[in-house]
């Protein structure tokens, strides 16, 4: 974050997660098709799932998503600065 402001990074999570009912740190650490083949280190996806773990922890100490279950939501306060409408969690 910059400043308390979400980054670029940070508002590609939060339209992520808003485009779910919910997405739990192993979805949103999925890659896109078409970024190529993942590391063939066996710690690769571990790693990648931790990372994506921290963009979603950091938004949600801002009050932009919120975490229950192992699943990331989208608050309405982080779906009102994406212009997404946030789903109840």
């Amino acid at each position: 974050m910059s400043d308390g402001h979400p980054t670029s990074a940070h508002k590609e999570a939060m339209r992520l997660i808003c485009g779910h009912d919910g997405l739990g740190t192993d979805r949103l650490a999925v890659p896109p098709p078409d970024t190529g083949p993942s590391s063939p280190n066996p710690g690769y996806a571990r790693a990648i799932t931790r990372m994506a773990g921290t963009p979603a922890r950091r938004l949600e100490a801002q009050g932009f998503s919120a975490a229950s279950g192992g699943t990331w939501t989208i608050t309405a306060t982080g779906g009102a600065l994406i212009s997404c409408q946030a789903r109840p969690g």
